[in-house]
């Protein structure tokens, strides 16, 4: 009887210890899928810029100009060891042959082809996490956006020296506007034409002229 209950109990004990195994097993399928859901930092940044000027984009696919944009803003471009050209011959060289965009894979492929030129002094996989640094938690910046610049044609309209008419009247002779005076025509009640230009003399011409009657008459009066 004793050798026959040996076998059950090693059944039940081999049965027992598979069991947790599974479980564990099953726990860890769970996690990995759940970190594969996430998305990193470095195609967040992909999908930002992939989209970036593009209301049909779906930010899988990037385009050649938005490629240049991320060099150029992520500091990738640094004008010595990575240029404009090699931005552009790396991702004629990635992308496929009768498309015009790379996918986040090739992507990443571009970026460990110019890590060997931007940083010439690291090992590759140092240099390649160095490059994804640059690129992590970035976005389009607003480069390329248009600046005024003066020209001779707005210099022209802008010169109130050369104005005429009514709209010379508005401003004074350093260019200052008058405001409402000289928006408006208002009442002048001097008594004299409007725009006279010896307006304000009449007074002092005639106080002139009484007091060289008044000293006539004193001389007059004492001689």
């Amino acid at each position: 009887m004793h050798h026959e209950k040996v076998p059950y109990l090693n059944t039940t004990m081999a049965e027992k210890s598979v069991k947790p195994a599974k479980r564990l097993s099953s726990e860890s399928n769970s996690h990995e899928g759940a970190t594969a859901g996430e998305i990193s930092a470095l195609e967040e940044a992909f999908r930002k810029f992939a989209v970036h000027g593009d209301t049909r984009a779906t930010g899988k696919e990037m385009h050649g100009k938005n490629w240049s944009k991320l060099c150029k803003d992520c500091n990738i471009i640094d004008g010595k060891n990575v240029t404009t050209t090699d931005v552009d011959i790396v991702f004629s060289k990635i992308k496929g042959k009768s498309v015009r965009t790379i996918t986040f894979e090739q992507f990443k492929e571009a970026l460990q082809e110019l890590s060997k030129k931007r940083f010439k002094d690291k090992s590759d996989e140092e240099a390649l996490q160095a490059m994804y640094k640059l690129i992590e938690g970035k976005g389009p910046g607003l480069t390329g956006v248009t600046k005024t610049v003066a020209s001779p044609t707005v210099s022209r309209l802008t010169d109130t020296s050369k104005f005429t008419g009514s709209h010379k009247e508005r401003f004074d002779a350093s260019g200052k506007g008058k405001g409402r005076a000289g928006r408006e025509d208002l009442v002048d009640n001097s008594g004299y034409v409007s725009g006279y230009k010896h307006a304000g003399t009449y007074d002092h011409k005639v106080q002139g002229n009484n007091m060289v009657l008044t000293g006539w008459i004193w001389m007059e009066l004492l001689y």
